[in-house]
């Protein structure tokens, strides 16, 4: 619907074992947006977490681990949906206090307006079956882990920041804020999941950075010397404890 702009669409349907075919003009809904990103559902706050390229926000100069305190002159009190709803029903120019570096900046931005497209539709969930199980949590983990490659890519890109990195400290308080076994479940397979991806990436030190120097060998046609690759996994390594550290600076902070 996205795609096609409000146009008329021609839907196809099945109903009671017979194919249905319906021709719907979508209704078309203007929001109004600045181009930042706060999350999902699932960790979802009013620190941004990205912000889109050319949009309002960055040209404001809005950072990236900002926290959005007031939006137009009203206080959100960390309710990311209140802040949402606030940008979006601004009539013209959104003011914003935000905290930066335990910081008040306020800036002003003007909104651009975006159309969304509905059917007027709810889709049934689907039923508790070991299949839909299955097939929904398999989905469900491409979807997250390109949405974590996506991530990686805007923290190389500049677009995520450092500092918008959890570690051990930070995992805790969000582990402790689960409610219920079902929710403690997922959480471990996210960060399971997150872990297994970040393993991956051609970093000296982790599974992919091993991977990478064995790419380099096949295409050297022979090995690297001992003293070289203990010294490219050392310096890796060593990354890694210093962003350790920092991450974890970072997390104790967040705490106070």
């Amino acid at each position: 619907m996205d795609k096609n702009n409000g146009k008329n669409l021609n839907v196809l349907v099945l109903r009671d074992g017979k194919e249905k075919s319906f021709n719907i003009t979508p209704t078309a809904e203007e929001i109004k947006t600045i181009g930042i990103y706060l999350g999902t559902e699932e960790d979802a706050s009013c620190i941004i977490k990205s912000i889109y390229e050319n949009s309002p926000a960055e040209k404001a100069k809005i950072q990236v681990g900002d926290e959005i305190l007031e939006v137009n002159g009203e206080s959100v009190n960390g309710d990311y949906n209140k802040a949402i709803e606030l940008i979006q029903t601004s009539e013209e120019n959104v003011n914003l206090v935000l905290s930066r570096n335990k910081k008040e900046v306020e800036i002003e931005v003007k909104p651009v307006s975006n159309k969304l497209y509905y059917l007027g539709v709810i889709f049934k969930i689907a039923d508790k079956t070991v299949g839909n199980s299955l097939y929904y949590a398999f989905w469900n983990t491409i979807d997250f882990s390109m949405s974590l490659i996506d991530n990686v890519k805007q923290l190389f890109t500049g677009k995520v920041g450092v500092d918008q990195l959890m570690g051990p400290v930070g995992i805790s308080g969000v582990v402790a804020k689960t409610s219920s076994v079902e929710e403690f479940i997922y959480l471990m397979a996210l960060i399971s999941l997150s872990l297994g991806i970040t393993n991956l990436l051609p970093i000296p030190a982790l599974d992919g950075g091993k991977i990478l120097l064995l790419i380099i060998e096949a295409i050297r046609r022979k090995p690297l010397s001992e003293k070289l690759e203990i010294s490219i996994q050392m310096i890796g390594f060593s990354l890694l404890i210093l962003l350790s550290i920092y991450v974890s600076y970072n997390d104790v902070l967040r705490l106070f």
